[in-house]
C-alpha cells in the first residue's frame, strides 16, 4: 500500500467519523429541545432559538475535522 491509498483510507475515516458523530450531537440537541418543549410550550422560542445555537456549535467540529483530513491528505510528503 503507497501513501496515497493511506492518505485517502485516513481521510475517509475521518469525514466519516465527524459525520456519525455530528448525527449523534445533532440528534442528542433536538431531542432535548423536543422534550423540554413538551414540557413547557410556553417557552418554545426560547428552546428554539438555543437548539440552533447548539446545533451550530456541534456542526462545526465535523467542519473542522474534514478540513483537517483534507489538509492532511493535500499535504502529505
Amino acid at each position: 500500500m503507497d501513501i496515497t491509498a493511506a492518505a485517502l483510507i485516513g481521510t475517509g475515516i475521518a469525514a466519516a467519523g465527524a459525520a456519525i458523530g455530528a448525527a449523534m450531537g445533532n440528534g442528542n440537541v433536538v431531542a432535548s429541545t423536543i422534550d423540554g418543549i413538551a414540557r413547557q410550550p410556553e417557552a418554545r422560542g426560547t428552546l428554539m432559538s438555543t437548539m440552533f445555537i447548539g446545533i451550530a456549535l456541534v456542526e462545526i467540529l465535523p467542519l473542522l475535522s474534514i478540513i483537517m483530513a483534507l489538509l492532511m491528505f493535500f499535504t502529505k510528503s
